[in-house]
């Protein structure tokens, strides 16, 4: 009886989806072949996600999971600018400032999913094409496979508007080489298109012309296992050869940043930057000194931690932190700032790094009991 029923929600499934595939849903799901296909379909909003969205995607992925014609999930972008420039930061404030749930609901959505993608038994093949960034990098950065291209732009800027490198960040940067996944999570630094190969962000690159060939190649494999999966992103790979020949952007730097970043504190960090008094270390000391400074102490606290951590206890932590920003000031004014006015210039409440205390910053880490993320 349990086998009709599963049976049964199987072919419910593929009726809902054939209806799913109007072109002016926010995400088209679709089967093709054994793969299933995620489109996040918002190219004037640059794909950022949106609760509904996440509403769609995660029963689905755990539907594909479950399913045995399932062999592999793709995720992609529509509009050629971005596969996925963040999440809805918009809405959130909006629901912020008027107390509304979103403000737990949107983050208690996207953890879970980005906890489905990174624990999800099939292959998870994203093709990051143009803009990922937060929200972005979260559904694709779990995965087992990650495409990017020479127009892709990989970054977490959330300390500039008052949040941290939420989405798992505090899982994936500081399990990168040396210290820089500290580096791009403090300064939001930009890594474009082989850059994001070389700093272990991507696992594959490709052609962006490529990509539907590819897609199609996928889709064309017959119950293919992770490997033969792997085989033909290799195959591709291999015969990419856009700059090929470039060193990566941060090599002359890497040095400097391992032993920049390694500081116990942001002051710390600080100050190397400034006994350093490199061009590189007085370009990153400006930087920061533009960061919300609570970003700043919670982030370097996320990343030290989330070190040790195992993904789903990241995301739990990252969403006590994600409350506490709800109820503090820099985020809705570090996004008035970058998203709203566009002034650029935000007043950031405390204003010094000095001014945020140790107990404030272990108070944002504290567990929320009934509250706390469930995965």
């Amino acid at each position: 009886r349990l086998r009709a029923l599963n049976r049964l929600q199987v072919i419910l499934q593929h009726l809902k989806m054939s209806k799913q595939t109007d072109s002016t849903a926010e995400v088209l799901l679709e089967k093709k072949g054994g793969a299933g296909i995620i489109t996040l379909n918002r190219p004037k909003a640059l794909n950022a996600l949106n609760l509904p969205m996440i509403q769609k995607i995660y029963p689905q992925i755990k539907a594909w999971e479950q399913d045995p014609q399932t062999f592999l999930i793709i995720i992609k972008g529509t509009g050629g600018k971005a596969f996925c420039a963040g999440g809805d930061i918009r809405a959130i404030t909006e629901a912020g400032k008027v107390g509304d749930k979103l403000t737990q609901e949107f983050f208690i959505g996207e953890y879970r999913l980005n906890n489905a993608i990174g624990t999800c038994k099939k292959p998870y093949v994203a093709l990051i094409d143009g803009i990922t960034m937060g929200g972005g990098v979260g559904v694709s950065v779990h995965g087992h496979f990650r495409v990017a291209t020479e127009k892709t732009v990989f970054a977490m800027p959330e300390t500039a508007i008052g949040l941290f490198p939420d989405v798992g960040g505090g899982y994936f940067l500081p399990r990168l080489s040396g210290k820089i996944g500290y580096y791009l999570g403090l300064t939001g630094f930009r890594l474009k298109g082989r850059d994001v190969l070389k700093v272990g962000i991507a696992t594959h690159f490709v052609e962006s012309e490529k990509l539907p060939a590819l897609e199609k190649d996928l889709i064309a494999l017959k119950s293919p296992s992770k490997e033969k999966i792997a085989d033909l992103l290799n195959s591709y790979h291999a015969k990419c050869t856009i700059d090929q020949e470039k060193e990566f952007v941060l090599d002359e730097h890497m040095e400097k940043i391992n032993s920049l970043f390694s500081g116990n504190s942001m002051e710390e960090i600080v100050k190397k930057l400034k006994q350093d008094g490199s061009p590189f270390a007085m370009k990153q000391l400006e930087t920061i000194n533009k960061m919300s400074p609570t970003s700043l102490k919670l982030t370097l606290r996320q990343l030290r931690e989330g070190a040790s951590m195992s993904l789903q206890e990241v995301l739990q932590m990252e969403y006590r932190l994600s409350q506490a920003c709800m109820k503090g000031h820099d985020f809705y004014e570090g996004v008035r700032a970058v998203l709203i006015d566009k002034d650029q210039s935000p007043k950031w409440k405390p204003a010094a790094l000095e001014e945020v205390s140790d107990e404030f910053v272990d108070n944002c880490f504290k567990p929320l009991g009934n509250e706390d993320l469930k995965l």
